[in-house]
């Protein structure tokens, strides 16, 4: 700097205040153009020094802009910026030998804190006057500080890298400058609180305030780890400001950077929350409340639930620009709910930090919840069809589904509408229905199923809240969303049930059978009629042995029980069990489950028809080619007879005049070379351990004979596990001595073979079956010689003595193996419905021909008319059902029986000329 300079620096300084105010407007143009001429960094923090602190007071808030800020800013933070690069190339050379270079680094900080400090009087001077400034008076006064502020932060926060072990030979200057800007920083936004803008702000002015928003996002992922209270206060004010100026400054916000940044940052502060009360679980320190690091757990805990509560409101308010970010809500949804029980990553805590965890994270995620379920986008991302989710978010998924379903009931129709059905348009991204959503959900879960793991039930009054099975938990919310259902939304429901029984995996089969009973018993007893008719169909659709018919057996079986006895009889009038085509539907229908009357009729139709069939088998000359007719009626008989505690004496003599003439006809060598035949044994085995106390000797020693030939060879587990319930149901009688021979030996035989098999599954029921027999036979020999092999006695004694025969594995391994019997399984499950027997198309054809029935919707008059008709029609069909089955016995109808009928007649035939309108 040339000397008139330097004297006129010094003869400045020695002013008094009033001569400063006489010669502002003379000498402040000269400061502010040699401060920006000058290169040298001490005189350029001198100069700026020498303006704020001497001139500065007496400038008018109008003529700060244009007479000092705008000329001194530009180049402070150009001074700044190459002080803090000469840091960075100079820091190489830093060591404690190396004085001058850590003389030079220690004055380049004072330095830079000087600049921080002329920056904060600035702000204090603005912030002095009463009145509140228009942003333009001080337009270039943001802008400049939060670029220092930014460079200023960046340095700290690498600061141990970029010193690398040096650091303490300036830590106490970086210690002073981050106060220094830590407390610039506070003022700044104090200052701009107390701005104001109205709708007629200049263009200029708003972009200032967006590049103000930005540039406090930016800090804010620099001091995100060096001050809790700054990073908060700062995401406060951002926010604030966003919502202050909405109306000019949204279309311009960074609303990605901003969302991913709280998104992130909610993140960090859950897991850093998470990892604290790991450690303090490990030091054992979760009973010590006023321990250092409980209070850090509760600081980060509490910037957990504010990141989680400023999210929900910046959704609330910016709905309409963050549509494309619901992938991301998505994924931090299930990253934080994988974190807590009931999830098998979820770490294992104390319960006061579970319970402060809990209010940080989950309980604002449904408030977060409930913002984003009227967005079609976060609807498409959730139901996605083909959703590729991690192992650990495949439970968070199915509890998000439920919770959703929880929220539904109390939203607007078009938000339902959304949910519930699905994508309705080709044009529409395809989405799932929610319930469909659920039940593919719960399938992936098989792990947590097969742990299983617990989650909290339902709360009845009097009685302690209990743990319960994730089955358990998703039936009941199930249910209760069935139970708010609105009736437009049902024919989507049961398309949905229809699809999670026909799928592969059995327990989600199950789970849709639960609520397909549940459905069934809360609607109108024409809902269930309409419900058992559906299922009745789709199990006659069924071609042949498949997990389908499996499925729709069970839930046929449970869905009987809920129908009134009039429409019992409608479904003997509708599938009539005296033909052929109808016995599937009857297989899978438990005789205990119908009134007293229809089951006589049942039964005296199935045994009828099995009879007539059985005769036309003799009459044909025993054709092979009948046996599948055969099959389907002995596999009837078999569940009239399971279907009751105790089978009539008419049905038992029936059943056994038949099999007896069935074993006549058994050839050991036709039973290994056709399937149909080992079909048949295995029917017949099954049937004789029911009746086997009604069993003439010598069947039973055709039985045996014909068991000990077929099993000699391989055979299929099924027969194999029919034989087993044939062998332990003869521990029930005392075979005469002159069937001894016989039998006996061939029994020892048969066992030593089942109880050496290497199936687990088949040795498992082999133990059972022997130990049973064990138990209630008179022949003890057959024990004894059925176990000559010691290794096979060893097996019985151990499972006699309930003693397991293999290590007892710790939770982990466990976990390890369910895991991988997870892949196997639904590998299988995929294998399966790729070579299904019925389809979802043959299941949808047979869904159309019935009309879905409303749920206990609100009925016009002609519905009315309906329903009579349809009770009157059921119970004539009921009363003419019984007048048949008491025709197969020794009853006969009462004698008031014919002078009702004719008076129902002469009502009926009244009620036809009333209903019939008069024309003109």
């Amino acid at each position: 700097m040339s000397q008139t300079n330097t004297s006129l620096l010094d003869e400045v300084v020695r002013w008094s205040q009033e001569t400063c105010r006489q010669e502002l407007k003379s000498v402040l143009p000269k400061l502010t153009a040699l401060h920006f001429e000058s290169h040298s960094w001490d005189d350029n923090i001198r100069i700026l020094k020498i303006i704020i602190d001497v001139f500065l007071p007496y400038i008018g808030l109008s003529e700060l802009e244009d007479e000092c800020f705008s000329k001194i800013f530009p180049k402070a933070v150009t001074v700044f910026n190459s002080m803090m690069k000469e840091i960075m190339d100079q820091v190489g050379g830093l060591s404690s030998q190396n004085t001058e270079v850590c003389d030079l680094l220690r004055n380049l900080l004072q330095g830079m804190m000087q600049v921080i400090d002329a920056l904060s009087a600035c702000v204090r001077h603005v912030g002095s006057f009463e009145e509140a400034p228009d942003l333009d008076a001080i337009r270039s006064l943001p802008t400049c500080i939060l670029s220092v502020l930014r460079e200023t932060f960046q340095h700290c926060k690498d600061s141990e890298v970029v010193y690398c072990g040096r650091l303490s030979l300036v830590a106490d200057l970086l210690q002073g400058l981050f106060k220094e800007a830590y407390s610039l920083h506070k003022g700044l936004l104090e200052l701009l609180d107390r701005i104001s803008l109205d709708s007629s702000a200049s263009e200029e002015v708003v972009s200032d305030v967006v590049t103000v928003i930005h540039s406090l996002l930016d800090i804010c992922s620099l001091i995100s780890n060096l001050d809790m209270a700054m990073h908060a206060n700062t995401w406060k004010f951002l926010i604030k400001q966003s919502l202050k100026y909405q109306s000019l400054v949204e279309e311009r916000l960074r609303h990605g950077d901003i969302i991913t940044s709280l998104c992130d940052n909610l993140l960090a502060s859950f897991q850093n929350s998470v990892e604290l009360a790991e450690q303090i679980k490990q030091a054992g320190l979760q009973e010590s409340a006023q321990s250092p690091e409980y209070k850090l757990f509760q600081k980060t805990a509490k910037m957990c639930r504010f990141f989680a509560n400023t999210l929900v409101h910046y959704i609330k308010e910016f709905t309409f620009f963050l549509t494309k970010y619901c992938r991301n809500f998505h994924h931090l949804y299930l990253k934080i709910i994988s974190e807590f029980p009931p999830s098998l990553c979820a770490p294992v805590l104390p319960t006061a930090l579970a319970g402060d965890l809990n209010a940080a994270a989950l309980v604002p995620m449904n408030a977060f919840l409930l913002q984003l379920l009227p967005l079609r986008p976060f609807a498409e991302v959730v139901l996605q069809q083909d959703l590729t989710l991690s192992p650990e978010h495949e439970l968070p998924q199915c509890l998000l589904l439920v919770n959703i379903l929880g929220h539904l009931a109390e939203q607007p129709e078009d938000v339902q509408q959304l949910w519930y059905t699905g994508s309705q348009f080709s044009e529409d991204s395809l989405r799932l229905p929610l319930f469909q959503a659920i039940f593919i959900s719960f399938r992936q879960c098989y792990t947590e199923r097969k742990v299983p793991v617990l989650l909290p039930g339902v709360m009845l009054k009097g009685q302690a809240q209990v743990q319960v099975t994730l089955h358990q938990h998703i039936c009941v919310q199930l249910c209760a969303g069935v139970a708010a259902l609105p009736p437009a939304f049902f024919p989507t429901l049961e398309r949905c049930l229809i699809d999670a029984v026909l799928q592969a995996d059995t327990q989600t089969a199950l789970l849709a059978a639960d609520v397909w009973c549940f459905t069934a018993r809360y609607g109108t007893a024409e809902l269930c009629l309409h419900h058992v008719h559906l299922v009745a169909q789709m199990v006659k659709a069924c071609t042949a042995e498949c997990y389908q018919l499996f499925h729709l057996g069970l839930l046929l079986k449970r869905l009987v029980f809920l129908m009134t006895p009039n429409h019992q009889m409608e479904l003997v009038a509708h599938f009539p069990p005296s033909k052929v085509e109808n016995l599937p539907v009857w297989h899978h229908v438990l005789l205990r489950a119908l009134s007293r009357e229809t089951s006589l009729h049942v039964q005296a139709d199935i045994i009828g028809l099995a009879q007539k069939v059985l005769t036309d088998w003799e009459d044909g000359g025993y054709k092979l080619g009948q046996m599948e007719k055969v099959n389907a009626v002995l596999l009837s008989l078999l569940s009239v007879l399971r279907g009751q505690p105790s089978p009539g004496e008419q049905s038992v003599l029936s059943a056994v005049k038949m099999v007896t003439q069935l074993w006549s006809r058994m050839c050991p060598d036709q039973v290994k070379t056709h399937p149909v035949l080992q079909h048949t044994l295995k029917l017949l085995l099954s049937t004789v351990a029911i009746l086997v106390k009604n069993i003439e000797p010598q069947v039973i020693c055709q039985a045996v004979l014909c068991l000990d030939a077929v099993v000699s060879q391989k055979c299929a587990d099924h027969l194999l596990l029919a034989a087993l319930d044939f062998l332990s149901s003869l521990g029930k009688i005392f075979i005469p001595p002159d069937s001894q021979n016989q039998i006996l030996p061939r029994l020892s035989s048969l066992f030593r073979i089942l109880l050496a098999d290497k199936s687990w599954l088949i040795q498992q029921h082999a133990l059972e079956a022997f130990s049973y027999f064990a138990e209630n036979t008179n022949h003890e020999e057959v024990i004894s010689q059925s176990l000559d092999v010691e290794e096979t006695k060893t097996k019985v004694v151990s499972y006699l003595s309930k003693q397991t025969l293999n290590a007892q594995e710790d939770e982990e391994t466990r976990l390890q193996r369910v895991k991988q019997e997870a892949a196997v399984i639904k590998e299988h499950n995929k294998k399966q419905e790729s070579k299904e027997t019925v389809s979802n198309k043959q299941a949808a054809e047979v869904v159309t021909d019935f009309e879905p029935c409303p749920k206990k919707a609100r009925q016009e008059s002609s519905t009315e008319y309906s329903r009579y008709i349809q009770t009157a029609q059921s119970a004539l069909k009921a009363l003419q059902a019984l007048i048949k089955s008491n025709a197969c016995t020794t009853e006969t109808p009462p004698l008031w029986l014919p002078d009702k009928l004719q008076e129902l007649q002469t009502l009926i035939a009244d009620l036809h000329i009333t209903s019939v309108k008069p024309t003109a």
